[in-house]
């Protein structure tokens, strides 16, 4: 049984005050009526357990392959406890086969969950950018075995658009996480795209967000 996490361990990521919102709205919007969110990359926790409540109609699941963010995300779910919110946090990497979602390696309950309500979305918000190119194929290649027919991956950040120059701030931060790692940097739209398509993801819908993000939207094909 894991081991109660105190409340001193919440971190708290500035933007997602002000980007918590606008996201719930999209997410009410596009996805599914039924089954289970997986979050990829719940960071520090105030997305998921913000969302969870709002969308109870879903089960929610989040993952961090961090260990010390895991911390965070298990804090906040108890500070804000929510029955439709699995606990405790997945260790997800992205690179690392089979993910705990996927049998055999799953728990017991956790699969008696899944077998009840499955998978049929992937959220990942603000990750794609800040790791390695590797790391985006990994996400699409893990939506690809795990979404159903019809299953959405979301994605949320700044993004490249073709022919479209960057805000400034976009440039900006772009400049800074490549100083920081050769491998960062805000990825190209179509890049992606294409990357989702090898993986039977369709580029469904592209909408505006506040501060120059995006909100990005692939539905699995059959």
């Amino acid at each position: 049984m894991s081991q109660p996490y105190s409340a001193d361990a919440r971190q708290y990521a500035t933007a997602t005050e002000r980007n918590r919102q606008p996201i719930l709205t999209v997410l009410q919007q596009v996805l599914p009526s039924m089954g289970t969110v997986l979050e990829i990359s719940s960071g520090t926790g105030e997305h998921i357990t913000y969302f969870a409540p709002r969308m109870s109609h879903l089960q929610w699941i989040p993952s961090e392959p961090q260990a010390e963010a895991r911390q965070s995300i298990q804090a906040w779910g108890e500070a804000l406890p929510s029955a439709n919110l699995w606990m405790p946090p997945l260790a997800l990497d992205v690179s690392v086969l089979p993910w705990p979602v996927e049998r055999p390696v799953a728990t017991d309950a956790l699969e008696q969950r899944l077998r009840s309500e499955p998978i049929t979305a992937i959220v990942n918000i603000n990750m794609i950018h800040i790791c390695a190119w590797k790391m985006c194929a990994h996400l699409m290649a893990g939506a690809g075995r795990i979404l159903p027919r019809e299953g959405v991956l979301y994605l949320y950040g700044p993004f490249r658009r073709a022919g479209e120059p960057m805000a400034a701030s976009n440039e900006a931060f772009d400049q800074m996480l490549r100083d920081r790692d050769p491998n960062w940097g805000i990825r190209d739209l179509a890049k992606v795209t294409a990357l989702a398509n090898q993986h039977g993801l369709r580029l469904e819908q592209v909408i505006e967000m506040p501060a120059n993000n995006l909100s990005v939207v692939f539905r699995r094909q059959g």
